[in-house]
């Protein structure tokens, strides 16, 4: 039986449909960066992701961020998660090159540039920024300055990051020439480190009391050391000196209140929208990149010089 024109032409029309269809679901998705951080919830990795976030979105990326629980198992496993996916570029938070050779491996096969923000350069790796050493080397100095060259200091230390490996030779290399301070080093875990400062503080405080000499609290990061600071209060040791680094809200915080001596601010949103921007370059460059390092110079903070610091960053309480 003859179909009716208007039958024809629906049907006609349905199967134009059918046919277009595949063709706009096969659209090319945005480019991926992927971030692999170590405490994404941590202040500076906040705002280092932020940073990266930002900058990324400028260009029409879309940014997936992984949280690797301070383990660099998990690192590793999100790193070549990350490749599988195809990412466009991935950026490497903290954790040593050293520890992610599976994925580094997997992403240098794939041609998929990685940064590292604070874990160096090497296997395979284009950029990277937010080194420890250089953010340590004036905090331990000003300390060592303050204790007169002697007395004794808290370490609380974390060797699985490499910002924190670099800070802690800062430290041993400055101490060196200062036999008569004494250190105890504690490592802190990721996650707790808030928990573990304060508890390592409370150990040392009971064989360290006032009156017992020039007494230093030094975190490898502000957090550890804002951790001790709740037990500094507990116990209203205010003879004890206190030192950070990365310029946390907290720590201005309580350089405000008079607990934290000094920290030295690490500009890490800088440093997330330079890492975008630094990958893209080397996403065009393609073979002809050499990999560098990118460095966002340290501010060192304190009593005295906090007011000029938060007019000239007002965000930095957030």
């Amino acid at each position: 039986m003859p179909t009716h024109p208007a039958v024809r032409s629906s049907a006609i029309l349905l199967t134009t449909l059918i046919i277009a269809a595949p063709s706009h679901a096969q659209k090319s998705p945005k480019p991926l960066l992927g971030i692999v951080s170590i405490a994404p919830a941590e202040a500076n990795n906040v705002r280092f992701i932020e940073g990266a976030r930002a900058a990324a979105t400028a260009r029409g990326w879309d940014v997936t961020v992984i949280d690797a629980h301070g383990s660099a198992d998990q690192a590793n496993s999100a790193v070549q998660n990350l490749v599988q996916r195809k990412a466009t570029a991935i950026i490497d938070m903290v954790f040593p090159v050293s520890s992610l050779g599976a994925g580094l491996r997997a992403a240098t096969a794939a041609k998929i540039p990685v940064g590292t923000w604070g874990g160096g350069l090497g296997g395979g790796t284009v950029v990277t920024n937010g080194s420890g050493g250089p953010l340590a080397d004036p905090i331990v100095k000003r300390m060592v300055a303050d204790m007169n060259g002697k007395g004794a200091v808290l370490a609380l230390t974390y060797r699985t990051g490499q910002v924190c490996r670099e800070r802690e030779d800062v430290l041993d290399k400055v101490l060196k020439a200062y036999p008569n301070i004494k250190v105890t080093k504690n490592e802190v875990r990721i996650p707790g480190y808030l928990q573990d400062g304060a508890q390592f503080a409370g150990s040392w405080l009971a064989s360290h009391p006032a009156g017992s000499g020039a007494l230093a609290v030094w975190g490898c990061w502000d957090d550890p050391a804002v951790g001790a600071i709740s037990t500094l209060r507990q116990q209203n040791r205010k003879d004890v000196k206190v030192y950070g680094q990365n310029g946390n809200a907290d720590a201005l915080n309580n350089i405000t209140s008079g607990w934290m001596t000094a920290t030295a601010y690490q500009n890490s949103v800088a440093e997330g929208t330079d890492m975008v921007k630094q990958l893209e370059a080397a996403l065009k460059a393609g073979s002809a990149w050499t990999p560098k390092a990118v460095e966002v110079p340290a501010i060192v903070v304190d009593a005295k010089t906090l007011p000029g610091f938060l007019k000239a960053n007002p965000g930095a309480l957030k």
